[in-house]
């Protein structure tokens, strides 16, 4: 194989001149001739333009695999001195809807291969946007309460947010799936849709709606349960564990077919291969972004994190590998054990990914719902902001979850306020000096009381 790549960038056109240098057994050499005259053939149809973006790394992708399939059939009906199958006819039964990704460019971004599941997903998340604003009585929280633009708390759980004490002590195993159609906010909205129109919509024309919705439900709910397991003491919501799957299935993707995504004889020009790092580029800067808006409150990198680690190993089991069998020429190391041994590696994130869900939900059903397993592991998601003024819009600690017993005069003033503090103990707090009625303004006092009055914010393990 390497020495196949090593040849196949002396032939490109930039080292023509050392191309003469080269020495291909015939049946190799007719390969590589016919892999570029598909090559040829496609640019002559299609042209050079490709999307920009993470469609146009796709659709590079799916160029090549287009090119490779033509060349391995061409070899296949020669040995068998079969007629070949013209170009053009190949071309037209891509783009009809053969394959996962298309034919050229052009069939990349096909009617055929429209992203329904992406679309689906996006409708689902904008409905629940309405009906979570619908339920919070059509009004914005201030900023203090919710930072993204959004509902308050209640009302998240309302609507199905991730809460471990009542996953666990309550039975309601389907808020490990409900967050992933839920958003904190407006800016919390438009930062996962924007991305998963790009992501999703690319990895699902490449690789069809059955593989998308693995690589963006299977990390969701893992990224949820990491989340619960973590943070017991935070709720939170979001399609980005999903996203995350479907980040790290692009990388693996990348990483599998690296070679001949990045080989001189398969890009178009210089331009073309900067595209296909500028890519790079976006993913990062889009882990970048969630990663900053996983420490606001209701959003969480504990299911960033197990989103991408889940996505990037089923992804490295179930993305096809461009450069396998590539032109039909074994590797020389394809013997049975190595070729076992290739088969164990394959498939060993997909085991690793069902085992690791496995376990993490078992530590969840054995766990009271409150107590994490990592106190500090809070700053991975949480950062106090602003971190040096005596107000913050945001805490860290658990004030946020604090309950407390209420004392009323017969007038139906509270004058007394019991609030079970996040260590265990009972702090007795007189507020009959406010003058105080309104039970909804009094429950959003507790966070406020609690850390005025209590010894320790933080639970105890």
């Amino acid at each position: 194989m390497r020495e196949l790549i090593k040849t196949l960038n002396c032939v490109d056109g930039n080292n023509a001149n050392n191309s003469d240098d080269v020495t291909l057994p015939p049946a190799l050499e007719q390969r590589v001739k016919d892999f570029k005259f598909a090559q040829h053939k496609r640019r002559e149809k299609h042209g050079d333009e490709t999307p920009w973006g993470i469609y146009g790394l796709y659709a590079h992708l799916s160029d090549i695999r287009a090119d490779l399939e033509w060349a391995e059939d061409a070899a296949w009906r020669r040995q068998r001195q079969k007629p070949y199958l013209s170009w053009r006819d190949f071309d037209k039964s891509r783009c009809e809807g053969g394959s996962g990704g298309g034919g050229g460019s052009f069939g990349f971004l096909s009617v055929t291969n429209r992203p329904l599941f992406t679309y689906g997903v996006m409708i689902l998340c904008t409905i629940m946007m309405f009906v979570t604003f619908g339920v919070n009585g059509w009004k914005f929280e201030p900023l203090t309460i919710n930072p993204l633009i959004g509902p308050s708390s209640e009302t998240l759980i309302q609507c199905g947010a991730r809460d471990t004490a009542l996953i666990v002590n309550e039975g309601q195993w389907f808020r490990l799936f409900t967050p992933m159609i839920l958003h904190a906010g407006l800016i919390h909205y438009f930062v996962n849709m924007l991305a998963l129109f790009f992501i999703g919509g690319a990895v699902e024309k490449a690789h069809g709606i059955a593989s998308t919705a693995v690589l963006f439900i299977i990390p969701a709910v893992g990224g949820n349960i990491l989340s619960a397991i973590c943070l017991p003491g935070f709720i939170s919501v979001g399609a980005s564990g999903g996203i995350f799957g479907l980040i790290g299935g692009c990388m693996a993707d990348i990483c599998l077919n690296w070679n001949l995504l990045f080989l001189k004889t398969t890009m178009t020009d210089d331009n073309t291969r900067s595209r296909a790092l500028c890519v790079l580029l976006w993913l990062a800067m889009d882990i970048m972004i969630n990663t900053i808006l996983g420490f606001t409150p209701f959003v969480d990198n504990f299911t960033h994190l197990g989103g991408f680690i889940y996505g990037f190993c089923i992804g490295f089991a179930s993305i096809e590998r461009l450069a396998s069998g590539f032109f039909g020429i074994r590797s020389s190391g394809d013997s049975k054990c190595s070729r076992f041994g290739s088969m164990v590696l394959r498939y060993f994130g997909l085991i690793l990914s069902i085992i690791a869900i496995m376990v993490t939900t078992v530590i969840l059903v054995q766990s009271d719902g409150v107590t994490t397993p990592c106190p500090g592991c809070r700053y991975i998601s949480c950062v106090p902001f602003p971190p040096n003024a005596d107000e913050k819009w945001w805490y860290c600690d658990d004030c946020d979850i604090v309950t407390a017993n209420l004392f009323q005069t017969d007038s139906g003033l509270y004058e007394q306020v019991d609030i079970n503090c996040p260590n265990g103990d009972v702090e007795e707090i007189a507020v009959i000096e406010e003058g105080m009625y309104d039970l909804d303004i009094l429950r959003r006092k507790l966070p406020s009381y609690c850390r005025s009055n209590c010894d320790e914010v933080f639970a105890s393990n």
